[in-house]
């Protein structure tokens, strides 16, 4: 079948296409290196250890409640034992106070510093995989299970990079290791002074970068092949204008209910998944 007659099949089933991109002044390839940093962390949480063991990360100690020996406990015990990691038993209350009393499962490891990648990096690990960069940019997320949540998403979603800024925003924590199931361990996280300016320099290496917000084209009329970067604002105000002005265009997801507004990570995890869709379906 012709295309023009597939097109024609499509409109009288009501489907729309994706709309073409305006032109772009042509991109110019000089990305530039953004710093790296690290963080000296602990985690809690038997999936975060079982992660964190998988990956090779250097764990110097491991913190197990007395008492508890049934399983993943035990898997993680053999483990660390396999590993050469020092495994100690101690009373709940100890592991109560070392997480703030956040649920812990029983177990909590002293682990190397995390450390942060540079933006140059993400952007080679697509070159490597021969894909074109798909890159989250989170502005100002505060709450450690919102961007333990969405790490966790982008992973699975086969996102190269997240971005985050240094400043009124939650970094790598014990929390977030926690909430991301791991997923921590596996995902490129790059930490910049300016997200605006960092935009800037996406879409001079070629990266067309969309803002997810209220006021924009319904997503899924939308082009988001490509190399793609999405701005995801924060839990209260959103995206800010001045961020939203260096974006390309503007998406956003259709509701229907009297809340007119999606947690972080859920509208994170649906626009990711559209991402997918029109990338791979």
């Amino acid at each position: 079948m012709e295309n023009n007659e597939q097109e024609q099949i499509a409109e009288q089933a009501g489907e729309k296409k994706a709309k073409p991109r305006r032109p772009r002044k042509k991109p110019e390839n000089n990305i530039e290196a953004v710093e790296t940093d690290t963080l000296e962390s602990v985690i809690f949480g038997r999936n975060s250890v079982i992660e964190a063991m998988k990956a090779g990360r250097c764990i110097d100690k491991i913190l197990i409640q007395k008492g508890d020996t049934e399983g993943s406990i035990v898997k993680i015990i053999n483990d660390a034992k396999k590993s050469g990691i020092v495994v100690q038993e101690v009373e709940k209350a100890k592991l109560d106070a070392l997480t703030n009393h956040e649920k812990h499962q029983g177990v909590f490891a002293y682990v190397a510093a995390h450390r942060y990648y540079a933006l140059d990096e993400i952007m080679n690990d697509a070159k490597s995989k021969a894909e074109d960069p798909f890159v989250l940019i989170l502005e100002s997320i505060q709450d450690p299970q919102n961007l333990g949540a969405i790490i966790r998403t982008a992973l699975n979603a086969g996102v190269h990079g997240i971005i985050i800024p240094k400043h009124r925003a939650v970094g790598l924590s014990a929390a977030v290791q926690k909430a991301s199931a791991g997923a921590v361990e596996y995902m490129k996280v790059c930490k910049v002074t300016n997200i605006a300016q960092t935009i800037e320099t996406l879409k001079s290496a070629g990266v067309w970068v969309a803002c997810a917000d209220m006021d924009g084209e319904i997503i899924y009329r939308e082009n988001l092949k490509g190399p793609i970067g999405i701005v995801i604002g924060n839990e209260g105000g959103g995206v800010s204008k001045n961020v939203k002005s260096k974006c390309d265009f503007v998406v956003s997801i259709p509701m229907f209910g009297k809340i007119q507004s999606l947690n972080a990570s859920v509208a994170a995890a649906v626009v990711c998944y559209e991402v997918v869709r029109q990338r791979r379906y």
